[in-house]
């Protein structure tokens, strides 16, 4: 998985450390998955070598390092409870198992966000993670993430822009 950096226009706009912060957090998850790593291993490397860092030619953005953590733990902490909550919003022919490791590390940062962070807006949450989607994929992808949030945050939040599904 190549990371998105600073001279990639895929993101759309400037970067903030919040924001870079919930890339990295992506990125970590789907490194977890694939690699087998654990929270403390993957959590160390990302801040010594990645955040703010180059590495492998790659500048990686500045990030708010206690909001990596927060996401990263948070997900790991509750991931049988973020993961029901993916499953429920998703369609039958899509369940979470089918989708490829980068979608589902970001539904669960933002899935986790939607449940544990209230003080975030839903706006702000679905539109970083849109834009993360878009980063990494040009078809479906960023429509599906849109789509899932939409429907986790009108059951979790009572906010949303779509029907009731």
């Amino acid at each position: 998985m190549t990371a998105p950096t600073d001279n990639d226009k895929s993101l759309g706009r400037s970067a903030n450390k919040r924001g870079a912060a919930r890339l990295a957090a992506v990125q970590a998850l789907y490194q977890m998955d694939v690699a087998g790593s654990g929270l403390l291993e993957t959590t160390a490397e990302y801040e010594a070598f990645r955040l703010g860092k180059e590495l492998d030619g790659a500048l990686y953005r500045e990030a708010d390092p206690q909001w990596f953590r927060a996401i990263l733990a948070g997900v790991v902490e509750n991931q049988k409870t973020v993961d029901p909550v993916i499953r429920q919003a998703l369609t039958e022919d899509w369940p979470l198992s089918r989708l490829d490791t980068t979608l589902r590390a970001i539904l669960r940062a933002a899935v986790f966000e939607l449940m544990k962070r209230a003080d975030v807006p839903v706006a702000v949450i679905v539109s970083e993670y849109v834009d993360i989607a878009k980063a990494f994929y040009v078809e479906e992808e960023p429509k599906l993430v849109n789509a899932v949030l939409d429907r986790v945050s009108r059951r979790l939040r009572g906010e949303g822009r779509g029907r009731d599904a």
